[in-house]
C-alpha cells in the first residue's frame, strides 16, 4: 500500500506515529523557511510542514516543484500543530516529511478544485473526472451511495430478493419514445432499452417470486430538463398476493426509513389526496403542500358583472398570498410577465390588495365595488395584509398556470424551505386519458394499470370515469414514486388493449408473451418504482440530478466528456445492415 491513514484521518492520537500518505496537491505555499504543502484524497486534507532548515534537501526541492494536482507520496512522523485549524478535521495535527515521492505531475486543472470553483457546467461536465475530486460531489454521490445501501437493507429485511431483468428487450409502443438498438445477428430487427422492466417484474409475480426489487438502470428518449436524464435509474418493487393499501403501507415505511437513516429527520404518517383534489386545490396532481394557499374558483362570485374577461371565461380562479398586500407595482408587473410567458400561458393578471386598514383595492375596481371584493376575500379566507391573484379563461390552461403562480409565490414568499419535507400520497387517478390528437384513449399510468374494482363496469359505457388502481408519492412537490395494483387476468387485460385501441393481432404481438403467462396461475400483484435520482436530489436539497449522477449527461442529451452520441464508422453500419453503401 502507498499509504497508511488516509488524508482525512488522523487526529491527536496519533502524534508521534510515522506514517504515509497519499493523495493530490491541493496547493503549495513557500514562506523561505517553511513549505506547506495541503494534501487532499476523498477523505479530507493534511497539511504537509517542511521546515527548510531541517529537511532533506531532496525533499525541500521535490515540495518547491510541485504543482496543483501533482499526485504524491509523503512519509514523516505526525505533530501537534502550532497553529490549529478549526476548518480541517484534522487540523490539530500535521505531517514534518522524511520522504516525498512524485507518483504523477498533472498539467494546470481548467477549473479550480474547491467547494465554490469557477468551472461552469459545461466545462465541469467535460472535465468530470477532475468535477468528482470536489467536496460537494463527492458528498452527493456518498449520499447516492448511503440511500441504496439503506434501501437494499430495509427490502432485505422483508424477504425482497433483488433480481435483475434484461437491458435488450422488445420495443412497444406505449409509453416514451425507447433506444433502439440494431441487432447483427438478425439484420433489420432492433431490441429497445427498457423504460422500466415492467413486464419482467409480472413476470416474476408469476414465476413465484413473490417480492421483488432492483436497483436498475432504464432508459428514456424524451426531451430533457433539471429532473431528467436519458438514462436513469429506479428503485423498481413488486410484490404478490397484495393490495392497494399493502403496498402504500410498505413503501411509506421505507421512505421514513430513509429519512431518519440517511437525513435524521422523522417524517409523519404521509396523508393522502386524490388526483381530483390535487387538481381542484393546487392545479397540478402533484402539489407542494409545503405552505397552503389552495386555489380557490371564483365563477359564482365574479361572473355577470360586466367584466368579459371573467364572463368569458372557463375558469376565474384564484389563490391568496399571505402578507403581500404591500407588493408594488413593479412586483405585481413582474407577476404579470411571469404568467404571460409562452410555457405559462395566462393572458393577464387581476389582483387585490387587502390593506391593513381593512380596505379591499383591486385591479378592476371598475367593474367590482368594495362588498363585492369583500366576498372574493371571504372565499379565499384572506385577512387585512394579504394579496389576491387571480387569474381567468379555458379551464385546463388556467389551473396549470394558477399552480406555475402559486409555486412562484411560494418561491417568493420562502415557504418552500429545501430543509422541511412534506410527504404525501396521490390516489385515485383517472385510468384512461383522451387525446384529441390521436382521437383515443391512453392509459394515464400503462397499460397494465387495474381499474378500481368497482368501476370496472364503466369501461364498456364511460371509460372517462374509470379511475385506477394507482397511486403516487409526492415529496415537495416533486413526484419520487408512482406505481400501481396490476392486471392479472387475460380478458380484463385483453378489454384495456381494446380500449388503448389494439387489434387482438397487435396485443398478441406486443404483449402475448404477458397475456400467455397469465393462463398459468398469476397471482394479484401491484408495485412501485421511485425516481432513485429524484430521491437522491431530494435529500441532498438540489433541484439538479445530474450532480448526483457520476457521469451525467447535459441538457441535449450529450456526454461531454466522452464526445458521446457520436458517428460511428460505416464498416460497423454495413456490419448491422444499416446505410450500406451501395
Amino acid at each position: 500500500m502507498l499509504r497508511t491513514h488516509t488524508c482525512g484521518e488522523l487526529r491527536i492520537k496519533h502524534v508521534n506515529e510515522v506514517v504515509t500518505l497519499s493523495g493530490w496537491v491541493q496547493g503549495v505555499r513557500d514562506k523561505g523557511s517553511l513549505v506547506w504543502i495541503d494534501l487532499r484524497d476523498r477523505y479530507g486534507i493534511t497539511q504537509i510542514t517542511i521546515e527548510t532548515e531541517n529537511a532533506s534537501p531532496e525533499v525541500i526541492e521535490m515540495a518547491r516543484s510541485l504543482g496543483r494536482e501533482f499526485v504524491i507520496s509523503v512519509t514523516g512522523k505526525v505533530v501537534e500543530r502550532y497553529s490549529k485549524s478549526d476548518k480541517l478535521d484534522t487540523g490539530d495535527i500535521e505531517i514534518n516529511p522524511s520522504g516525498l515521492i512524485l507518483l504523477n505531475a498533472a498539467i494546470t486543472p481548467p477549473f479550480t478544485i474547491e467547494d465554490e470553483t469557477d468551472g461552469g457546467d459545461e466545462l465541469r461536465m467535460k472535465y468530470r473526472y477532475l468535477d468528482l475530486r470536489r467536496n460537494p460531489v463527492r458528498k452527493n454521490l456518498e449520499l447516492r451511495h448511503r440511500l441504496a445501501i439503506e434501501t437494499r437493507n430495509f427490502l432485505d429485511k422483508l424477504n425482497f430478493l433483488e433480481v435483475e431483468t434484461p437491458v435488450l428487450i422488445k420495443s412497444t409502443p406505449e409509453g416514451a419514445r425507447d433506444f433502439v438498438v440494431p441487432s447483427r445477428m438478425n439484420q433489420g430487427e432492433f431490441y429497445a432499452l427498457p423504460q422500466s422492466p415492467q413486464t419482467f417484474k409480472q413476470l416474476l409475480m408469476v414465476g413465484g417470486f413473490d417480492r421483488y426489487y432492483q436497483i436498475v438502470k432504464c432508459f428514456r428518449d424524451e426531451d430533457l430538463r433539471a429532473d431528467r436524464q436519458p438514462e436513469f435509474t429506479q428503485i423498481d418493487c413488486e410484490m404478490a398476493f397484495v393490495e392497494q393499501e399493502d403496498i402504500l403501507n410498505t413503501f411509506e415505511a421505507l421512505v421514513r426509513h430513509l429519512f431518519k437513516s440517511v437525513k435524521s429527520v422523522d417524517i409523519p404518517t404521509l396523508s393522502r389526496m386524490t388526483y381530483a383534489d390535487a387538481m381542484k386545490y393546487y392545479g397540478n396532481d402533484k402539489p407542494d403542500i409545503r405552505f397552503e394557499m389552495k386555489l380557490t374558483e371564483l365563477n359564482d362570485l365574479v361572473k355577470n358583472k360586466g367584466f368579459k374577461v371573467f364572463d368569458d371565461a372557463q375558469l376565474v380562479v384564484g389563490i391568496c398570498a399571505k402578507g403581500a398586500a404591500e407588493y408594488t407595482r413593479k412586483q405585481l408587473d413582474e407577476l404579470t410577465d411571469f404568467v404571460k410567458r409562452p410555457q405559462i400561458g395566462a393572458t393577464g393578471l387581476v389582483y387585490a390588495r387587502y390593506n391593513a386598514d381593512g380596505t379591499i383595492k383591486s385591479s378592476v375596481d371598475k367593474f367590482y365595488n368594495e362588498a363585492e371584493l369583500a366576498k372574493w376575500a371571504a372565499a379565499m379566507n384572506a385577512q387585512p395584509g394579504d394579496l389576491i391573484l387571480i387569474l381567468a379563461g379555458d379551464e385546463n390552461k388556467t389551473r396549470k398556470a394558477m399552480s406555475e403562480l402559486r409555486l412562484e409565490m411560494g418561491n417568493r414568499l420562502g415557504l418552500r424551505d429545501k430543509n422541511k419535507f412534506a410527504c404525501h400520497w396521490v390516489v385515485d387517478f383517472p385510468l384512461l386519458e383522451w387525446s384529441e390528437e390521436t382521437a383515443r384513449w391512453h392509459a394515464m399510468h400503462h397499460p397494465f394499470t387495474s381499474p378500481k374494482p368497482e368501476d370496472i363496469e364503466l369501461l364498456e359505457v364511460n371509460p372517462g370515469a374509470v379511475r385506477a388502481n394507482a397511486y403516487d408519492m409526492v415529496i415537495n412537490g416533486v413526484e419520487v414514486g408512482g406505481g400501481s395494483i396490476r392486471i392479472f387476468n387475460k380478458e380484463l387485460q385483453a378489454k384495456m388493449f381494446g380500449l388503448l385501441g389494439f387489434s387482438k393481432e397487435e396485443a398478441q404481438d406486443q404483449f402475448g408473451f404477458l397475456m400467455n403467462a397469465f393462463e398459468f396461475g398469476a397471482p394479484p400483484h401491484g408495485g412501485i418504482a421511485f425516481g432513485f435520482d429524484r430521491l437522491c436530489s431530494l435529500f441532498g436539497g438540489a433541484e439538479v440530478i445530474r450532480d448526483f449522477i457520476a457521469f451525467p449527461k447535459n441538457n441535449s442529451g450529450r456526454d461531454m466528456m466522452i464526445d458521446s452520441p457520436s458517428v460511428i464508422a460505416q464498416a460497423q453500419l454495413n456490419e448491422l445492415g444499416i446505410g450500406l453503401k451501395k
